[in-house]
C-alpha cells in the first residue's frame, strides 16, 4: 500500500470539493452537498483502481473557516523559533487548540502532510481575499504540491481572470478550470496531466490512469449509441396488426404508442445507468407521437433477398413486386390466382415468410408502424441525451436538460437504408412476441452504431 497516491482535496468552505470528487468517482452519493457552509465535517475517502488495483486515494477534507486567526495562533505559538513549514505545523497539531477551536483546520493541514500533494478548490464566483491568501500560505507550509482548481466557471459572474492572477503572484502557475457541474470532456485528461508534472515521480501512474479512464470514455460512448441503434431498431420494426374497424384502430393506435413510449423509457433508463446518473436527474417529456403509418413494408431489396427472391431477376421479381405495388395500393388487381400461380411455379419464394401478413391484407386487416418522423425525434433526443449525460457532473442537482436537438442532422434527414430495412423486419423488433435475433439485425446494429457518431 506505501505505493497508492493520496491527494487531499482542500479548500476554504462551500467551494465544492465534495462535488469535484463526485466528478472524479463518478459517483453521486459521493459525501454530503450542500449550498449551506461547513456540510462536510470529517475525512472521507474514495479510491481510484487501475486494472484491479488501488493505485490513488482521494480524501474528502472539511472547509477552512478561519485561516487568518489560525496563522496568527501558529506564529504566537513558534515565537523565536525558526522552524520550516512542516514543523510549524506539527507544532499546531500538538497544540490544545488543534482540538477545540481550529479543530476543522486541524484535520485538513493533519491530512495534507499525510498525502503527496492536495487540489486546492475555488469558487471562481468568489472574490478574492486576504482569508484565501492567508489558507495557501496554511497550506503551502505543509510542503506538498498544491494544484489549484477553479470551478464553477461556467458562473456568469465568475472572477477566473482574478484567480489566475492572484495564484501567479503566489508563484502557483499550473492551474486548472474544472467546473463541477458541466466539466469540460477532457477536464480528467487534463487534471492528471498537470498532477503528473507536480508528481513527478508518480507520473507513470498518472498517465496510465488517465489513459484508463479515456478508454472507458470512449467505451461508454459506443455503448451509449449501441442503446440508440437498438432502440431504432426495435421502434422501426415495431408494427401491430389489426381489424379495419373504428374501434380495433384506436386501440391498436394507443396500444403501438404505449409500447414506443416505454421502450424510449427502457433507453433512457439504460443510458442514465451507463452513466452512472440516477433516473431523477432527468426531466422526462411524453414522446410526442401524432400521426402512424400504414403500410406492409415488407419489399426492401434487403427482405426479398433474405426471403430467396433476388431482385431484378427473373419472373419471381416480377410476381412479387407487381403484387407489392397492388397490395400497397389497397388494388389487388393480380387476383388470387396470379398469387397462386406464383407460389405453384417456384417464383414466389417468400411466401413462407410474406404469406400471413399478406393474407391478413387481403382480408382487410390493417397494419400499424411508427412514423419516419418519430423516430428521426426519437434519434434526436436520445443523441442530445448522451451529449447532456457526458457533459454533466455528478454533483449538478438540476435536472438534465436537451439541448442542441435543433440543429442535429437527424431532424430533417432521411432515415438511413438500415432502418427501411428493420421496418421490412417485425421479427426484429424485441418487443414483442415473435423476436429473432440474426447476424443481419446484429449487422443492422453495427451500421447504426457508426451512422449514429
Amino acid at each position: 500500500m506505501a505505493d497508492l497516491l493520496q491527494i487531499a482535496v482542500v479548500g476554504h468552505t462551500n467551494t465544492g470539493k465534495t462535488s469535484l470528487l463526485r466528478t472524479l468517482t463518478r459517483d453521486p452519493a459521493f459525501g454530503d452537498v450542500a449550498d449551506s457552509p461547513g456540510t462536510t465535517r470529517r475525512v472521507q475517502g474514495a479510491r481510484l483502481r487501475l486494472e484491479g488495483q488501488p493505485v490513488l486515494a482521494w480524501f474528502d477534507t472539511p472547509g477552512m473557516e478561519d485561516s487568518i486567526a489560525l496563522l496568527e495562533y501558529i506564529e504566537h505559538l513558534c515565537g523565536d523559533r525558526r522552524l520550516d513549514g512542516p514543523d510549524r505545523i506539527r507544532l499546531f497539531l500538538d497544540s490544545p487548540e488543534a482540538r477545540r477551536r481550529f479543530e476543522q483546520e486541524a484535520r485538513v493541514l493533519e491530512k495534507m502532510l499525510e498525502c503527496d500533494a492536495a487540489l486546492y478548490v475555488i469558487d471562481a464566483r468568489d472574490p478574492v481575499l486576504g482569508k484565501h491568501r492567508d489558507e495557501l500560505a496554511l497550506l503551502a507550509a505543509c510542503g506538498r504540491p498544491l494544484l489549484p482548481v477553479l470551478n464553477f466557471v461556467h458562473a456568469p459572474s465568475h472572477r477566473a481572470m482574478q484567480w489566475r492572477d492572484a495564484m501567479a503572484r503566489l508563484g502557483l502557475h499550473a492551474l486548472l478550470e474544472f467546473d463541477t457541474v458541466a466539466p469540460p470532456l477532457d477536464g480528467e485528461k487534463q487534471l492528471y496531466d498537470r498532477l503528473s508534472i507536480l508528481l513527478d515521480r508518480h507520473a507513470d501512474i498518472l498517465v496510465r490512469l488517465s489513459d484508463a479512464l479515456a478508454r472507458e470514455r470512449r467505451e461508454r460512448h459506443e455503448a451509449a449509441l449501441r442503446l440508440i441503434a437498438e432502440l431504432l431498431v426495435d421502434v422501426a420494426a415495431l408494427r401491430l396488426s389489426c381489424d379495419a374497424g373504428e374501434a380495433a384502430l384506436r386501440d391498436a393506435t394507443q396500444r403501438l404508442r404505449d409500447l414506443a413510449r416505454r421502450r424510449e423509457q427502457a433507453c433512457v433508463d439504460a443510458l442514465l445507468a451507463l452513466y452512472n446518473f440516477r433516473q431523477d436527474d432527468y426531466a422526462r417529456d411524453p414522446l410526442p407521437l401524432e400521426g402512424e403509418r400504414w403500410g406492409m413494408d415488407l419489399f426492401h431489396p434487403r427482405a426479398l433477398k433474405d426471403a430467396g427472391i433476388e431482385v431484378g431477376i427473373g419472373m419471381a421479381t416480377g410476381a412479387m413486386a407487381g403484387a407489392a405495388v397492388d397490395l400497397m395500393l389497397a388494388g389487388i388487381s393480380l387476383g388470387t390466382a396470379a398469387l397462386i400461380g406464383a407460389a405453384a411455379g417456384g417464383m414466389w419464394q417468400g411466401i413462407e415468410r410474406f404469406g400471413k401478413r399478406l393474407g391478413g391484407k387481403l382480408r382487410g386487416r390493417r397494419e400499424l408502424s411508427v412514423d419516419d418522423a418519430v423516430l428521426r425525434l426519437l434519434a434526436v433526443r436520445q443523441r442530445a441525451l448522451v451529449q447532456a449525460l457526458e457533459r454533466r457532473g455528478h454533483a449538478a442537482r438540476e435536472p438534465v436538460r436537451l439541448d442542441g436537438a435543433g440543429n442535429d442532422p437527424w431532424r430533417d434527414a432521411g432515415l438511413p437504408d438500415e432502418i427501411r430495412e428493420a421496418r421490412s423486419n417485425p421479427q426484429w423488433c424485441g418487443i414483442t412476441e415473435g423476436y429473432r435475433d440474426s447476424a443481419r439485425r446484429t449487422a443492422v446494429v453495427n451500421a447504426l452504431v457508426h451512422q449514429l457518431a
